[in-house]
C-alpha cells in the first residue's frame, strides 16, 4: 500500500492494514443506517438526530490523520497511537458548533463523560484532552491537535472525504437516553467494522420478522397442549387458554402494560401473543420483541418453548429466538452477533444484560441499544429484576423509551410490585421534569376471569407458617430436616444462601434421605444436569424425596411439587415458590411453609433482612386471601427505607446532571441475591 495513503488500522496476523477512507466510509455508512432505522419510531426531530450520527461518523477518527499516529499505522504494531485520536475530532466538530456529534466523537472509545469531571476546576476544556504525553514537551494533546487541526482536515479531503462546512441542524434536548442511543449508533459501526476488517465479526443478513405468521404459529402450539387428567388440571388449563386469548386480544393503544396473573397461568404465552399482535399491527411494525429474565435457567426453559411454538418451516431456530446470556453457547460467529448484538427477530435475555444496556454509559454495553427503539420488551418475573432503588431512575428511561421511541412494555409477575403507584416511588418518577405518570393497565381486564384466577389460586395452594404448631422456635438443621421429612412429597426446599443449601443437603444425604441439592455453588453443566434429573422425577411421580435449592429455581421454571418450604425472605419470595408448588392444580390441599432458621452451620443472608420484617406483618389470613400484586407492593413499601430513597434520589440527579459514570456500571452486582 502507498505511504501516502493514510491508514485507519494497521496490519495485523496475516491482515492487511485498513485505509483511513475505507473505514471512514464504512462507518459512516452504517452508522447513518442504524440512526435511520432507528430515528423512524423516533417522536423528536428525525433529520436532526440523524445529522448528530453522521458528523460523528465522518470525523470520529480524524486524529489518525497526524503524521505520529500514522507512523505507528504503517507498522505491523499493536502500540496505541501516541496522540488520542478523538480529540481531532471533537475540535473540528466544536468549532462548527456541532456539540452533540463532539459528545459522540469523544465518547466512542472511551464512553459517555461525567459532566462534573470535564468542567472546571478538574478541565479547563469540555470534552478535550488536556494530557500532556513526554514526547510533546510539555504541550498538551488538545492544544497540539489545534495547531495541526487544518492539516488534518486537508488530509480528510485529500483522501476523498467530504468536509462539513454547516452548522449542527438542532440541538439535542437534556436526555441520556437519547444520547445513548446516538452513541450506540456511531459504536456499532465503527466496531463493527473494524471487528468485520480482522475476521473477528461477519456480515450478517436481515432474519425477517413475520410478525404474524409467528402469531398463528403460536396459536397452533396452545391450541394442542393437553388438556389434563383431572378435573382439575383441565379447568386449569381452559383458565390459561382464556388468558392467552385475552392478552392476544387486548387494546394495543397503552404503551406500558402489566400482567398480574398467578404463577403458572400460562404468562409466557399469553403475554408473547400479545407482543406478536402489537409487532405486526403497528406502522412500521417493531423489529424485535426482547424478553427479559432474571436467571439462565429460565432464559433456557423459556428459549426452548418459543423455539418450538414461533419457528416456522424452513427457519433455523437460533436465528428466530435468540439465547443472550454469559452461558449460551454459539455455533457459528453469526449466531454469536444475532444474540449479543440484538439483531434477531426475538432475544431472551437476563435482566442484568438488559438494564445495563440502558443504563450503562460504556460503549461495549451501550453498542446494541440502537436496536431497542421500535421494540417490544416483555420483562417477565420483574420482582426480580433490579432491585427497588433502580426502579425509579430505570422508569424514566422506560418511559422516555415507550414516549419518543416507539417502545412498548409488558411488566409481568406473578407477585408483581405495583411500585409506580407508591407516593414513594411517584415522586422520584415525576421528579424535577414534572412528568405526569402514564397509564398502566392490566392485559386482563375481564373481571370474571381475574376474579376465576385469583379463587383457583386460593384453591391451589395453602400458605403456612410453624406459629401454628405447639413448637414454633426457629429451626436448626436437624429440626430443619424432621420437619420437611414429615410433609407429603416430592418437596422443595429453598433457603437464603448456598452455605445453608448444602449443609442441609450434605445432612439430609447422610441421614439416608433422598435428596438433590441445586444451587450456584455448583457448575452450570451440573446445574443443568440437576435440573434434568428434577424434571425426570417429577415426570415419573416419584413422591418421597426432596430438593434442597437457593432461589435460582424459585421463579418461573416449570416444576410442580406437592410441598413447598421457603426460609423466611421476601414476601415476593414466598408467593414465587407456590408457582412451584401443585402448579397444574393437581395435588389436593397443598401447602408451602414460611419457616424460620436458626444453626451456627447456616449461614444468614443480611440483604434480605429488611424483607423479612415486611413478609413478618403479614398474618396467614392475608396471605391466603390477598391478590399476590397487592401483597408484593404492600411489601414493596415497608421495604422502602430512608437509604433506598437516598440512592434512588442520587441516581435521577446525577443522570439530570449528566453525570453518566454515577450509575451503577454493573448491575449484576446489584441484582445479584447473595447465596444463589
Amino acid at each position: 500500500m502507498p505511504s501516502d495513503v493514510p491508514l485507519a488500522h494497521s496490519s495485523r496476523q496475516g491482515v492487511s492494514a485498513q485505509t483511513y477512507y475505507d473505514h471512514i466510509t464504512n462507518v459512516r455508512h452504517a452508522a447513518v443506517r442504524n440512526a435511520q432505522s432507528t430515528a423512524g419510531f423516533y417522536s423528536g426531530p428525525r433529520e436532526t438526530f440523524v445529522d448528530w450520527v453522521d458528523a460523528a461518523a465522518q470525523y470520529h477518527d480524524l486524529g489518525k490523520l497526524d503524521t505520529a499516529n500514522q507512523a505507528v499505522l504503517e507498522q505491523n504494531s499493536r502500540n496505541p497511537l501516541p496522540i488520542a485520536h478523538e480529540d481531532a475530532g471533537v475540535a473540528a466538530l466544536w468549532k462548527l458548533k456541532r456539540k452533540e456529534s463532539a459528545v459522540l466523537v469523544a465518547a466512542h472509545h472511551a464512553g459517555l463523560f461525567s459532566k462534573s469531571e470535564e468542567s472546571p476546576p478538574n478541565k479547563k476544556r469540555l470534552f478535550r484532552n488536556e494530557r500532556q504525553p513526554a514526547f510533546l514537551n510539555g504541550c498538551s494533546v488538545d492544544k497540539h491537535v489545534d495547531v495541526h487541526l487544518h492539516e488534518y482536515l486537508s488530509g480528510h479531503q485529500k483522501a476523498n472525504l467530504n468536509i462539513f462546512v454547516g452548522t449542527s441542524k438542532g440541538q439535542i434536548h437534556r436526555c441520556g437516553f437519547t444520547r445513548r442511543v446516538a452513541l450506540s449508533c456511531l459504536v456499532d459501526a465503527d466496531h463493527g467494522d473494524t471487528a468485520r476488517h480482522y475476521g473477528n465479526e461477519v456480515e450478517i443478513s436481515e432474519i425477517k420478522p413475520r410478525w404474524k405468521e409467528r402469531l398463528l404459529a403460536l396459536q397452533g402450539y396452545v391450541d394442542q397442549l393437553p388438556e389434563g387428567n383431572s378435573e382439575r388440571e383441565q379447568h386449569r388449563n381452559r383458565l390459561r387458554k382464556r388468558l392467552f386469548e385475552v392478552c392476544r386480544d387486548a387494546t394495543l393503544d397503552l404503551p406500558i402494560r402489566i400482567c398480574d396473573a398467578p404463577v403458572g397461568s400460562g404468562k409466557t404465552t399469553a403475554v408473547m401473543a400479545h407482543l406478536l399482535r402489537i409487532a405486526a399491527e403497528r406502522k412500521p411494525e417493531l423489529r424485535h420483541i426482547i424478553v427479559v429474565l432474571p436467571y439462565t435457567n429460565i432464559i433456557t426453559q423459556s428459549v426452548e418453548t418459543y423455539r418450538k411454538a414461533l419457528v416456522l418451516d424452513g427457519e433455523r431456530p437460533e436465528d428466530v429466538v435468540a439465547e443472550h446470556h454469559h452461558r449460551a453457547d454459539f455455533a457459528d460467529l453469526e449466531l454469536h452477533q444475532l444474540a449479543t448484538l440484538w439483531k434477531a427477530p426475538i432475544i431472551v435475555t437476563t435482566a442484568v444484560q438488559f438494564f445495563e444496556t440502558i443504563g450503562s454509559n460504556h460503549p461495549a454495553q451501550l453498542r446494541k441499544l440502537h436496536e431497542l427503539p421500535g421494540s417490544a420488551v416483555f420483562v417477565d418475573e420483574m420482582h426480580a429484576a433490579v432491585p427497588s432503588h433502580l426502579w425509579p431512575q430505570m422508569w424514566r428511561w422506560l418511559e422516555t423509551w415507550t414516549r419518543e421511541w416507539g417502545g412498548h412494555l409488558v411488566l409481568a409477575s406473578g407477585s408483581l410490585p405495583r411500585f409506580w403507584e407508591l407516593a414513594e416511588y411517584k415522586d422520584l418518577i415525576c421528579a424535577n421534569d414534572q412528568r405526569s405518570m402514564p397509564e398502566v393497565p392490566d392485559l386482563v381486564s375481564d373481571i370474571y376471569l381475574r376474579d376465576e384466577l385469583k379463587e383457583t389460586e386460593e384453591r391451589r395452594i395453602n400458605y403456612r407458617r410453624r406459629i401454628e404448631e405447639v413448637d414454633s422456635r426457629a429451626l436448626d438443621c436437624i429440626g430443619v430436616i424432621e420437619f420437611v421429612q414429615g410433609k407429603p412429597g416430592p418437596r422443595l426446599l429453598i433457603v437464603n444462601t448456598v452455605q445453608t443449601a448444602a449443609v442441609i443437603a450434605q445432612a439430609m444425604r447422610e441421614s439416608g434421605r433422598d435428596v438433590l441439592h441445586l444451587s450456584t455453588a455448583l457448575a452450570p453443566a451440573h446445574r443443568d444436569l440437576i435440573v434434568k434429573r428434577v424434571k425426570l422425577r417429577l415426570r415419573d411421580k416419584i413422591d418421597n424425596w426432596t430438593l434442597v435449592a437457593t432461589s435460582c429455581v424459585e421463579a418461573g421454571m416449570n416444576f410442580s411439587f406437592r410441598t413447598g418450604f421457603r426460609e423466611r425472605a421476601s414476601t415476593a419470595s414466598l408467593i414465587q415458590i407456590g408457582g412451584r408448588v401443585c402448579r397444574g392444580d393437581e395435588f389436593e390441599d397443598a401447602e408451602v411453609w414460611d419457616i424460620l432458621f436458626l444453626d451456627d452451620r447456616f449461614r444468614s443472608n443480611p440483604s434480605v433482612s429488611i424483607s423479612r420484617q415486611a413478609l413478618d406483618r403479614f398474618t396467614l389470613h392475608e396471605l391466603n386471601q390477598m391478590h399476590p400484586a397487592e401483597l408484593a407492593t404492600f411489601a414493596m413499601k415497608q421495604e422502602w427505607t430512608y437509604g433506598a430513597d437516598e440512592k434512588a434520589r442520587k441516581l435521577i440527579k446525577d443522570e439530570d446532571r449528566m453525570e453518566y459514570r454515577a450509575f451503577p456500571r454493573n448491575v449484576e452486582s446489584l441484582t445479584r441475591t447473595p447465596g444463589q
